[in-house]
């Protein structure tokens, strides 16, 4: 151990101490009294990890629970088929709750496999109350729980949280139970909103009536998720909405994610040309060549990022080559069967921002890792 005049200056301790996992931070502050100042203070728990298997154990140790008060921007983990990972997970969520000054960024991601037939009703429950307390939150990230998300849960960060900037609710359940009017009342009640990840038909012509009035603030990101038979059956939005919607915010980034619940009726509803898409990703079971068609023709001053699961086809290497020729401000894209060397080299020849692609020539064993380019 250091001598005292040797010892090095608290901010250099947490810098060290805040990229440990909780065991070794909590080991850390049992060594001495700087080390247990450094290992406490606010600089370290600024911005948390934690994952419920492998740090949280059945209860809430003591040592954390006096430094939630520094948690301003947490990342946690669970397993949702464990019952002791999801006990950590919902004790830690109360243990936040009414914190000052309290949350202002709250991602939540599930590893494993969710129990059948289980709606997540704890962990809901323990965000519903978080949320209600949660004044100061700006960022709340559920795209990565398996549950279905309610209209109560969307009214409860609506006037729970009204400083909220970011909202993603476009998470990967089978039944889409957030309803547009839940949506539109989010909008009002949090005028600074920036982001917002939905399912396709959580989205109104009223709600992107509402992103284009002249008194809102800059709206940058609109992420839309059609996965689930809601979003098949809803109806179209008009092509006028998003022009006006693209006119009042000229910066607005669109990214859709098209799975293969979607008809080919429906994929002809969502892709309207207006739409300022810059991620597309598309993973249809019927034809994917008429939307990569679509895309290269009318999203080609917009598109950053395509993603593509299909089975290989000359048409599809023709969509591609079409593509590659119209979008050169394209920086990735992601093909996840064989194609042609004609794509590959169109993509690298037409394309001069590209900086990662996955366009394979022959047959590899997955899962296919993607080529940087330098």
């Amino acid at each position: 151990m250091a001598e005292p005049g040797e010892q090095l200056p608290e901010e250099v301790l947490a810098l060290i101490f805040r990229h440990l996992p909780l065991p070794d931070r909590a080991a850390a502050a049992r060594v001495c009294r700087a080390w247990a100042a450094a290992a406490t203070c606010s600089a370290v728990w600024h911005d948390t990890s934690i994952s419920c298997d492998c740090e949280l154990e059945g209860m809430l140790p003591p040592y954390l629970s006096a430094c939630l008060d520094h948690v301003q921007n947490l990342w946690l983990e669970f397993e949702p088929s464990r019952k002791s990972s999801r006990r950590a997970a919902t004790d830690l969520l109360t243990a936040l709750t009414g914190r000052t000054p309290g949350l202002r960024g709250l991602c939540l991601e599930c590893r494993g496999e969710k129990p059948l037939f289980d709606a997540g009703r704890d962990v809901l429950d323990a965000v519903h109350a978080l949320c209600g307390a949660a004044r100061a939150l700006r960022h709340l990230d559920l795209r990565r729980l398996p549950f279905s998300l309610d209209d109560a849960l969307v009214l409860q960060v609506a006037h729970g949280c009204p400083e909220l900037r970011s909202l993603f609710l476009d998470n990967r359940t089978l039944v889409g139970s957030v309803g547009p009017g839940s949506v539109l009342e989010l909008l009002e009640a949090c005028p600074c909103l920036r982001a917002l990840g939905l399912h396709l038909a959580s989205l109104s012509r009223t709600a992107l009536e509402a992103l284009a009035a002249p008194e809102r603030a800059p709206f940058e990101l609109l992420a839309l998720r059609c996965a689930c038979p809601e979003d098949a059956r809803a109806p179209p939005l008009p092509d006028e909405a998003w022009a006006a919607l693209s006119l009042r915010h000229p910066g607005l980034q669109v990214e859709l994610e098209l799975e293969p619940v979607l008809p080919a009726e429906s994929v002809t509803r969502v892709l309207q040309p207006a739409v300022p898409v810059a991620t597309l990703r598309l993973s249809l079971s019927g034809d994917t060549v008429g939307p990569v068609r679509f895309a290269a023709r009318h999203y080609a001053a917009t598109l950053r990022a395509l993603e593509v699961r299909a089975a290989a086809s000359a048409e599809l290497d023709a969509a591609l080559e079409e593509l590659a020729a119209r979008c050169a401000g394209l920086r990735e894209v992601h093909c996840f069967c064989v194609v042609r060397p004609s794509v590959l080299h169109a993509f690298r020849a037409r394309c001069p921002r590209l900086r990662s692609y996955t366009l394979k020539l022959t047959r590899e064993p997955h899962p296919w890792r993607p080529t940087l380019v330098a």
